[in-house]
């Protein structure tokens, strides 16, 4: 009797690491198969090879690539494109400029990004005032008011835009909310049910119900949309929370958000409600959503997304381009710098052919992994010629990128391998000679206010602190 069970256990332990390598070797063949950036797969083929156990958790979690499923079908996508494609088809006198015009070819064929002219911008570089400017828009709704966050928080700041919204609900304003599932994983749902009972339609995005949807994780809603009335948007890096306007542990947060009013706005309501089919499988495609708008200012604008599914990186392609087709600077802000290897080479390029490349990042990051890992990466650009500066006062979060007095673009975007592989992102690419030198004087103040890194002594580091950056730099395709 002994030694039958002590062969079944033979048996049972045999099969189990037989079907546990068969697990392991099966992934990595899946992985080399899926033909994705070589960098990436190597590291999930290493941590799979020398982490077994952890490796297969956090692939299931974060690894499994979606970018050949289909969010909507084409015959919807078309229904929804109907209206915006027809504005833009109606604009019989715009003038693209001619430098940027395979940027915008490109952003039109790959992300049916429309450009549109005529477009009145504000910009606004605090928690403060991009928050007062939002209230003021919500309380002028007649109509409707789109509203998508990666982050709404049940704080000060949460609750004052939740009531502004309850207020318009009540005044029989129609009100849709999309959040992010894990971007709002530690906001009590009794926030968001308040809302539903007050006539909002809310809904989160990707939920995570484990462990059906665990690779959900890695995908995440990350872009900041408002639409009001079809005719003003704001889009940025600023969430819902008390920190983006009194900062976070006694340091100030230093963004950077857009307000648009004008036929671009049509682009920010595209991709509101594509995100709003995505989760809710309702199709809006009613003109009084695209209402006809008049030029009101002077500002040419394409709201450009890129998302997981999407075959193409629409905004890391499209930043490439223009950072080929600089003359005289490139100047960008992000709080976290993870790469691409094509996205490095354009930056190193540029900077080598005599254009004026600038790259700010915070001195204090918010992740010490990411941080770390961007730091790994300074040499590479600093040894080309690109100008880097710490900013000193305060978390800088802005992801604005400004280009010879002409070309700036402002978003949900970040430098980093996971904007531009994994998250769903938006940013809106401004082509207007007469608002882009307030965009670059923004950065110089910035600059003023920043530590500029100089090669000589960045390679003088501790040596302790070059291998903590060296081992966490080949975590960053996952990280």
């Amino acid at each position: 009797m002994f030694e039958w069970a002590f062969i079944a256990e033979e048996i049972a332990s045999v099969a189990f690491r037989l079907i546990y390598l068969g697990l392991i070797i099966g992934t990595i063949v899946l992985i080399v198969l899926d033909n994705r950036n070589p960098v990436k797969t190597m590291a999930w083929v290493m941590v799979l090879m020398f982490l077994p156990v952890v490796g297969l958790i956090l692939y299931f979690f974060f690894g499994r690539s979606h970018r050949h499923e289909r969010i909507i079908s084409r015959k919807s996508y078309s229904r929804l494109l109907k209206k915006p494609m027809a504005e833009y088809l109606s604009q019989e006198d715009i003038v693209l400029p001619e430098r940027y015009g395979r940027l915008i070819d490109f952003f039109r064929q790959t992300n049916q990004s429309f450009p549109f002219e005529g477009n009145n911008i504000q910009a606004y570089t605090s928690g403060e005032e991009m928050i007062e400017a939002l209230l003021q828009a919500i309380a002028r709704a007649e109509h409707h008011i789109h509203l998508e966050f990666y982050i709404f928080e049940d704080d000060t700041v949460g609750r004052l835009v939740r009531d502004a919204l309850v207020e318009k609900a009540r005044q029989g304003v129609e009100v849709k909310v999309l959040y992010d599932d894990v971007g709002c994983w530690r906001v009590p749902r009794t926030f968001f049910q308040e809302m539903k009972i007050q006539g909002i339609e809310v809904h989160s995005f990707l939920k995570v119900m484990f462990p059906l949807f665990t690779s959900k994780v890695n995908y995440r809603n990350h872009r900041k949309i408002v639409v009001v009335d079809g005719k003003v948007g704001f889009v940025g890096g600023m969430n819902l929370a008390e920190r983006y306007v009194h900062g976070l542990k006694g340091e100030s947060w230093r963004d950077t958000h857009m307000r648009l009013e004008g036929k671009a706005v049509h682009g920010l309501q595209t991709a509101f409600l594509l995100d709003w089919f995505f989760v809710d499988r309702s199709l809006i495609t009613s003109g009084t959503y695209f209402p006809k708008m008049e030029c009101c200012g002077p500002s040419l604008v394409q709201v450009v997304t890129s998302d997981p599914v999407s075959p193409w990186r629409e905004v890391m392609q499209g930043l490439i381009m223009a950072l080929g087709q600089a003359r005289h600077y490139f100047y960008m802000q992000t709080p976290y710098f993870l790469p691409t290897e094509s996205l490095l080479i354009a930056m190193q390029s540029a900077a080598l052919s005599g254009v004026d490349v600038r790259l700010m990042l915070p001195y204090k990051a918010d992740n010490h992994l990411t941080h770390w890992a961007s730091c790994s990466y300074l040499k590479d650009v600093l040894t080309a010629g690109v100008k880097v500066y710490f900013y000193r006062s305060g978390f800088l979060h802005s992801k604005l990128m400004v280009s010879d007095d002409m070309l700036y673009t402002v978003g949900s975007t970040n430098l980093d391998f996971r904007s531009f592989e994994h998250n769903f992102e938006v940013n809106a690419f401004v082509y207007d000679a007469e608002t882009a030198p307030a965009m670059r004087d923004i950065f110089l103040r910035d600059q003023q206010v920043s530590e500029q890194v100089q090669l000589k002594n960045w390679q003088q580091r501790p040596w302790g602190r070059k291998a903590v950056e060296s081992v966490v730099r080949l975590m960053a395709p996952l990280l």
